[in-house]
């Protein structure tokens, strides 16, 4: 016969794993198209668990992240590489972002010369897209040597 306290012991991190995962909603994302390179792997183990002050989820696709409840940050890499382009185009340590405000108040940030790309899509209603970039820039510097870097407008025209 099984006493309660067996009983307990045997139940209890089962009771503890289903509420434990019960808390943390996976979130369901689209791979990108490269996203099963080592330049994505490389950079999505770097990411930190803390971004802008959002803690990380958990996801089910390779080479994605995403940050918030509800999400606020979205992070896929495995891009093609942007070529030539009008969107504005600005350096966060040592990582060039292209902005695509189209969607305004949310903010497409895509690499620029890194191959693969990695975007980034923020919800500026609640988290500012600097903040994000600067937390990331570390983990997304490590992913691949640029391979092109911004260039003034001025200096494209000359």
């Amino acid at each position: 016969m099984k006493t309660p306290t067996r009983f307990a012991c045997a139940v209890w991190p089962l009771v503890l794993g289903l509420t434990l995962s019960g808390c943390a909603r996976l979130v369901n994302l689209d791979p990108a198209e490269y996203a099963n390179t080592p330049e994505c792997a490389n950079m999505i183990v770097r990411l930190p668990g803390i971004v802008a002050e959002l803690p990380s989820r958990s996801v089910n696709a390779q080479s994605t992240a995403a940050y918030g409840e509800p999400v606020a940050v979205i992070i896929r890499c495995g891009l093609e590489k942007p070529g030539p382009t009008l969107l504005p185009c600005f350096t966060v340590d040592g990582v060039d972002w292209l902005r695509d405000d189209a969607n305004d108040p949310q903010f497409i940030f895509t690499t620029f010369g890194l191959d693969p790309a990695t975007e980034v899509i923020v919800d500026s209603t609640a988290v500012s897209g600097t903040a994000v970039l600067r937390d990331i820039s570390r983990a997304v510097a490590n992913q691949s040597a640029p391979v092109s870097e911004c260039i003034d407008i001025v200096d494209a025209l000359n």
